[in-house]
């Protein structure tokens, strides 16, 4: 199963969200839907880049890698942003 490392911008709150999931579709649709505790201030939510990942272990070390740098640096340093 593949996973994926998302990186999601909340405009109301100008703030970053990093997360993994193996169905990044239902992932977004679950934040925007308010059904979150953290993400639900911020809808609605929208993907600003996401990483393909082989296993949920390389996705976990991804993601703490992303958040321990935070996820606005990260992409500035990937020349995402």
């Amino acid at each position: 199963m593949d996973y994926v490392v998302y990186i999601l911008f909340g405009k109301s709150l100008q703030k970053y969200y990093v997360g993994q999931t193996s169905n990044l579709e239902n992932r977004i649709y679950y934040h925007n839907t308010g059904k979150a505790d953290f993400t639900s201030k911020g809808i609605p939510w929208s993907l600003v880049h996401s990483f393909p990942c082989s296993s949920r272990s390389e996705a976990i070390k991804l993601e703490t890698s992303i958040k321990k740098r935070g996820a606005k640096r990260y992409l500035q340093d990937k020349n995402i942003l």
